[in-house]
């Protein structure tokens, strides 16, 4: 339970000039923490705000975070989840932009420049971008580059990804909903961060999105030029996923599956603001016998 959980939140001197507030959930994972960090010190153009949430910490993670002059965290003794995890760093938050990242992932050069370009052209807060992944094996996932640098830090070529990444071409594509991911803060309150009824995590990623959806948000974009480099779910596949998928259907009455694809588009490559789908009497039909079969899950 959360409330047997202590809680701890530190926050230091945070740079006037930070530009993003790095929210990093991590639990007992301080070799590829230590990697996403200093990628985050190497290759950003800007200062950001780095928070990170400690889940646990036993492997030494909060004893290092302690001693860095540079991260803000909050501390949980047991492991609460990503969804209170992030919720728990709001109170840290510093700049106008929440930016959700994994904390198996490593960020390239300019990274956050493209990020930042796309924003002041936007020029409102009503959007939501992902930068573009990088992974080593073929999932086939539409919204990443494949190209193997690694599995694991053990076989992680940094030279090679750092000589080669400005030169895979990815073109912008419909669907911002996994990390690294950002928002305007205004907008992350308004739909109260991530929910914690799919805690630990499955399936949060596309609520956030039909959340914003829900608000008017038509502006779902992944930034091909900001590319980062992820491992690949070395917490989650620790634990045994929930039973988000249904958890899903029930709250917005359409899978997940139908609606990144339907709505979201997601993986398309980008072309204008998205619009909303028509869908036909027997897909209606589907959906709402999709929901009854979950009702009972």
């Amino acid at each position: 339970m959360i409330i047997d959980t202590f809680i701890q939140k530190q926050s230091k001197v945070i740079p006037q000039e930070a530009v993003f507030s790095i929210l990093i959930p991590t639990w007992n994972n301080i070799a590829y923490l230590k990697l996403c960090i200093e990628s985050i010190r190497k290759n950003s153009s800007y200062r950001h705000q780095i928070i990170v949430h400690i889940n646990d910490g036993s492997d030494g993670t909060l004893q290092w975070v302690q001693q860095q002059e540079d991260i803000d965290f909050v501390h949980s003794t047991n492991n609460i989840g990503i969804c209170y995890a992030l919720n728990g760093c709001r109170s840290l938050i510093a700049t106008e932009y929440v930016l959700y990242m994994n904390d198996d992932m490593y960020v390239c050069p300019e990274w956050d420049t493209y990020l930042l370009e796309e924003i002041k052209n936007i020029g409102h807060p009503y959007f939501f971008l992902s930068a573009t992944l990088i992974e080593p094996t073929d999932t086939r996932n539409k919204c990443v580059i494949v190209n193997n640098f690694g599995i694991d830090i053990a076989s992680f070529n940094e030279v090679e990804l750092l000589q080669t990444y400005s030169k895979l071409v990815k073109a912008d594509w419909y669907g911002a909903t996994w990390p690294p991911n950002i928002v305007h803060v205004s907008v992350w309150d308004l739909v109260g961060g991530y929910s914690t009824e799919y805690s630990p995590g499955f399936y949060s990623d596309p609520d956030f999105s039909m959340k914003l959806w829900q608000l008017g948000i038509r502006y779902f974009k992944g930034i091909g030029k900001s590319k980062v480099y992820h491992f690949g779910s070395k917490s989650t596949k620790r634990i045994q996923q929930p039973k988000g998928y249904f958890t899903f259907i029930n709250k917005w009455g359409i899978t997940s599956n139908s609606f990144t694809k339907n709505y979201l588009k997601r993986g398309d490559v980008y072309i204008s603001l998205l619009t909303n789908p028509a869908f036909s009497f027997s897909f209606k039909i589907k959906m709402w016998y999709k929901k009854i079969i979950a009702s009972f899950q």
